[in-house]
């Protein structure tokens, strides 16, 4: 994105990274500082950007946040231990859009003939949203109370008068951040490339005749006169230390080419689905810690990788981070990674990380109160019942059970075209790719892990 970017004066992380908008909540006391867990965090985040970026110029917003909710899973734990990182990421969209990210108490407001507000704390993971470009502005803003969020009158953040000022690379220390689409782009349309540090010590082994590896080849000369190509415009690897050694090749995603980007709604009602509201605050505070003592206890039999990761014992890759599995070793007891991603048909996520009930208004129901997940979604057809049918985790599966619901609930295995109505209160074992109908509307389970390491 070429427009101004202006910054609303505060004390958390902003950044902005191949004209991607970072915005990371600092939660700890005292001031912002190069060590602080928000400083890390957005910096962690801006390499993510700049790597989606190489990979998509155009429009990086769906790798932007396939990658963000793997790094949710994977590292954001060791940069903040038990305690959420909230951040929202604003980026291009390969539609011509908006992409919007959302993890956490943030906000995220779309100006135009109307506004529109999108909420991270509304959702049961993240908000990944890709709308319209706004006619006035875009902005971020971090939810400054937690608790703010739990009253009946939730404060909406106001857009500031616009200003001189710009953002246009690097970090600052913002409560909030706005893009400007109405006029001319102020900045310049020049891209601006990301420096960004990377570790020098070499990755873990992958296997045993990893662990101690050949001497270094004689570095081959490169040739003055090769003339870049869409063939030949990257040095090989091999060649990378002796001809850009200030700046090495970064190791790309991981792509599958046998699964699609999930497609995601625009911003009006009529294309998808807001996140849905917040319930009672005691009642959700009670779920969020059931939830999460579930997620952090729930142990059973597996492998570990070579990473130490716990993985599904009949799986040749860990399910954590797809690196192969040592099929010899002994099974242990291992606390279960999430199982999958649920991605409904407006691109919204939810992690399945404990067992969880699905419906139209799932809070006060019966596996509410025992302790499941609500996941509440949003259906104008009428064919979706209050509490219409549950996620079971059973060892390393995931399972969906229909509660006795009016109209029942149908799954398509992948390959399958016609859809399968599943008997009430009889559980049906669900596959990588398999599609859920609820109502009106569609669920698609997807694997949190990347592709089979190469």
């Amino acid at each position: 994105m070429d427009r101004q970017v202006e910054v609303v004066a505060g004390g958390h992380a902003l950044s902005r990274v191949a004209g991607a908008v970072i915005l990371v909540a600092h939660r700890e006391r005292g001031r912002l500082t190069p060590e602080s867990r928000a400083v890390t965090a957005v910096r962690a985040l801006g390499d993510l950007v700049a790597d989606a970026t190489e990979l998509s110029p155009d429009g990086p917003g769906r790798w932007i946040a396939r990658q963000a909710t793997r790094w949710l899973m994977k590292d954001a734990e060791r940069i903040s231990p038990g305690e959420p990182i909230d951040f929202g990421i604003l980026s291009a969209a390969d539609t011509g859009g908006l992409a919007i990210f959302l993890h956490g108490s943030v906000t995220a407001v779309l100006a135009g003939s109307v506004v529109e507000y999108y909420r991270g704390s509304d959702a049961a993971f993240t908000v990944d949203r890709v709308a319209a470009p706004p006619a006035r502005a875009a902005a971020l803003f971090i939810d400054e109370s937690r608790q703010e969020l739990f009253g009946h009158h939730q404060r909406q953040p106001e857009l500031p008068e616009r200003g001189i000022g710009s953002l246009i690379e690097g970090l600052a220390p913002a409560a909030g951040a706005v893009v400007w689409f109405e006029g001319e782009p102020v900045v310049s349309r020049t891209p601006v490339r990301a420096v960004r540090p990377r570790p020098a010590e070499p990755p873990p082994p992958t296997a045993a005749f990893d662990a101690e590896r050949d001497p270094e080849p004689e570095p081959l000369p490169v040739d003055p006169d090769l003339i870049p190509t869409r063939t030949s415009n990257r040095i090989p690897a091999s060649l990378a230390a002796a001809a850009a050694p200030a700046d090495p090749v970064t190791e790309d995603i991981p792509v599958d080419l046998h699964r699609a980007p999930t497609e995601m709604a625009g911003s009006s009602e009529t294309s998808g689905t807001n996140p849905a509201p917040k319930p009672d605050p005691d009642l959700q505070r009670r779920l969020e810690a059931t939830a999460k003592a579930t997620a952090l206890t729930a142990k059973v039999l597996g492998f570990k990788c070579a990473r130490a990761h716990p993985s599904d014992p009949r799986a040749a890759f860990c399910t954590v981070c797809g690196m192969p599995v040592d099929q010899t070793q002994h099974v242990s007891e291992v606390i279960r990674p999430p199982l999958g991603m649920l991605v409904l048909d407006d691109g919204m996520t939810f992690m399945l990380a404990a067992d969880a009930v699905v419906g139209r208004d799932p809070e006060l129901s019966e596996p509410a109160r025992a302790g499941l997940l609500p996941l509440r979604i949003d259906d104008s057809s009428g064919g979706m019942s209050r509490a219409h049918a549950e996620i079971r985790l059973v060892n390393w599966d995931v399972t969906i059970v229909d509660r006795g619901s009016t109209n029942g609930t149908r799954v398509r295995p992948p390959g399958y075209r016609d859809w399968i109505r599943l008997q009430p209160n009889q559980p049906f074992t669900l596959i990588p790719g398999a599609e859920i109908m609820l109502g009106n509307r569609v669920l698609r389970l997807e694997p949190v892990a990347p592709p089979p390491f190469g």
